[in-house]
């Protein structure tokens, strides 16, 4: 069902009466309704097609990309329609449109790579890691495995992601252990060269030694941490990775 459009009188309902009744009760309330000519999902297949044949890459055009993706479209099938477009409008018109419909379907193409992250590992991702998001730059998950003899997370970093420098302070024992499991990261202790990390390495980190890890640039990163036992343990979170620092590796 077609969402009532109030667009014209919004923008030019005082200027432009007639053009804004024409815009949100003909165009949108009656072409855009008639559902059993023609599905919502096929009539913003063939605007969009229209609109990037006209060069007509504007605001106007995001709203009718999101409003095809909202009426079923796929990050997929829009970038089949967009390219086989392109050899019947022009290439330079596809290459803008292409740069809008990236940004509109972002959010699908990080659920995608989301979805490939999990099957490659048997732990959870988890929920986003908004208890600690101040000591991380990027977004982090957090899976809780195991709270009584040993705590046990999973902690996945999307890609760029990395969390600050930090130590891990005990009277005795304490630090912490890294299992990498899915994905490719780095581990860098202070004063000394980043460590590439995959799937399968092991990380032992001993208390008082100032270090951080998180997710290589181009890709996701899980590793379960592990707790090791200690007398008076506590975490001291320390400045961020800069991202000078981080370009570097």
């Amino acid at each position: 069902m077609a969402v009532k459009q109030t667009a014209g009188r919004d923008s030019l309902g005082r200027f432009a009466p007639e053009f804004a009744h024409l815009n949100d009760d003909v165009l949108f309330g009656e072409v855009w309704s008639r559902e059993d000519a023609l599905s919502l999902r096929d009539r913003s297949l063939v605007t969009v097609v229209s609109l990037m044949a006209q060069g007509l890459v504007d605001e106007s055009f995001r709203y009718h990309l999101t409003t095809a993706k909202q009426n079923g479209i796929t990050r997929t099938e829009i970038a089949e329609i967009l390219t086989h477009a392109a050899f019947y409008a022009g290439w330079p018109k596809a290459w803008a449109a292409f740069r809008m419909a990236k940004d509109v379907w972002a959010e699908e193409e990080n659920a995608d790579e989301k979805a490939r992250h999990q099957s490659e590992m048997v732990f959870p991702i988890g929920a986003p890691n908004d208890a600690y998001a101040r000591y991380f730059v990027g977004q982090s998950y957090l899976a809780p495995l195991s709270s009584s003899q040993v705590g046990v997370c999973n902690v996945t970093f999307e890609p760029g992601c990395r969390n600050n420098w930090h130590i891990h302070h005990a009277k005795s024992g304490g630090g912490q252990i890294l299992v990498c499991v899915a994905g490719r990261g780095w581990y860098q202790e202070e004063g000394k060269p980043a460590r590439a990390l995959y799937p399968g390495d092991v990380v032992n980190i001993p208390a008082e030694v100032k270090h951080w890890h998180g997710a290589a640039a181009d890709s996701w990163f899980s590793h379960l941490a592990l707790e090791v036992p200690g007398e008076e343990t506590n975490n001291e979170w320390c400045e961020p990775v800069s991202d000078a620092e981080y370009a570097a590796l």
